[in-house]
């Protein structure tokens, strides 16, 4: 029998049956399931494939179909692996800090923004960025996932797309899930059985590549709809692990941690390592070499160290207290100094607009992220990616311009 083909999109019956295939669905749930969504199916052709719609993915031996598009996807096997050493997150084996960035709304924009903002990135040493898999704002719902937490087709092959994409050029991709809607005070997920099953709808789709991470719950320790317990985190974690055992998995903490938070993240839940959303406070810059010391010292007692990732810090426009390009560059040393190991560079939208603009990267439909910034950002982007660079050299980087 030859080897399976991946065939996605509404019409994948129907084309089986005109060509005479036999087709077999895996169950999502399954531990041994094949990497798919309810919207692709394993089929076994009885006649070769049309070269027309042949094109490679993660795994060369194993043709993807796209028969909605047609369009010839990345040919190459995944070449990023992110992992984890201690308290240092490593790629490909190799220690790196991640300096990262945000880039929500990435699934609405087209591929010719994402390769213009990917090259800034590259340029600047930025090696991962946070796109959120429940992104709908701004009347434009991205989200690769509905409320029951099924496959929507469209969005789901994008990020996958952005994850190739992003594997071929040596960046990690944070993969994000949230309970609420973004911007919004109301569930995104219609009960919590939903959100189980998105995350195994992100994990069974993208589980050939090893560049991204999965954050479960955004901010889950805030007592609104995003919340989400320590108990139902670790039985999400237990049923991601069932179907990708090596994933890295996460869940983002908004402001300071207490000695039972981190426990509760690495023991109870059964995370791989802390994501942390600073305080947006004039005073947080000072903070961050002590709190970051602070975190990892309760982890040696506890017996497990793990990596403290700055996920969200504050950013300009939130409200307001305007952070100047010193708080960034010292929030930054700050973070670097205590021992964590990786920063991001936030952004969001102006919350003192009517329109929201800019909204940087809450919205990437007609403008790239690069173009949305403003003077303080467009100028210390480079003075971080420097700091970076004289802290802890990145392999196969050159230092930013």
């Amino acid at each position: 029998m030859s080897a399976p083909w991946y065939l996605s999109g509404r019409r994948a019956l129907a084309v089986c049956m005109t060509a005479g295939w036999i087709m077999t669905v895996a169950p999502l749930d399954s531990p041994s399931a094949c990497p798919t969504t309810p919207s692709r199916s394993v089929i076994e052709p009885r006649t070769p494939l049309p070269a027309a719609f042949v094109s490679a993915p993660a795994d060369p031996s194993i043709p993807v179909v796209d028969i909605d598009t047609g369009v010839e996807q990345v040919a190459a096997s995944p070449k990023t692996r992110l992992g984890i050493h201690e308290s240092r997150f490593t790629i490909n084996d190799q220690p790196v800090f991640l300096f990262g960035i945000s880039y929500y709304a990435a699934l609405g924009a087209n591929e010719q923004i994402w390769q213009a903002d990917l090259e800034d990135m590259q340029r600047l040493g930025v090696r991962w960025l946070r796109v959120w898999a429940t992104w709908s704002a701004f009347d434009d719902d991205v989200s690769v996932v509905d409320h029951e937490g099924r496959a929507r087709p469209q969005y789901l092959r994008r990020l996958e797309r952005l994850v190739q994409l992003c594997d071929q050029r040596g960046l990690v991709v944070d993969v994000t899930l949230s309970r609420q809607k973004p911007l919004e005070r109301e569930a995104f997920f219609a009960s919590p059985a939903a959100y189980h099953q998105a995350a195994l709808t992100v994990v069974q789709t993208l589980r050939p590549y090893r560049n991204w991470y999965l954050d479960l719950a955004n901010e889950r320790n805030i007592r609104d709809r995003r919340f989400v317990s320590f108990d139902d985190l670790a039985a999400v974690v237990r049923a991601v692990r069932r179907v990708d055992p090596a994933r890295l998995l996460t869940a983002s903490h908004a402001g300071e941690l207490s000695a039972t938070d981190v426990r509760g993240y690495l023991h109870d839940a059964g995370l791989d390592f802390l994501a942390v959303h600073v305080p947006r406070q004039p005073q947080q810059p000072a903070r961050t070499a002590l709190q970051t010391r602070q975190y990892l010292q309760w982890m040696r007692t506890n017996k497990r160290l793990a990596p403290v990732h700055y996920q969200e810090p504050f950013r300009r426009d939130f409200g307001h207290w305007q952070p100047t390009m010193d708080d960034f560059l010292d929030d930054l040393r700050g973070a670097l100094e205590g021992g964590a190991a990786g920063w991001c560079f936030h952004t969001g939208d102006n919350r003192a607009a009517a329109d929201r603009q800019p909204r940087r990267c809450f919205d990437l439909r007609r403008h790239r992220l690069f173009t949305q910034l403003d003077d303080v950002e467009q100028q210390v982007l480079p003075r971080l990616a420097k700091i970076v660079q004289s802290h802890s050299p990145i392999p196969n980087q050159k230092p930013p311009p």
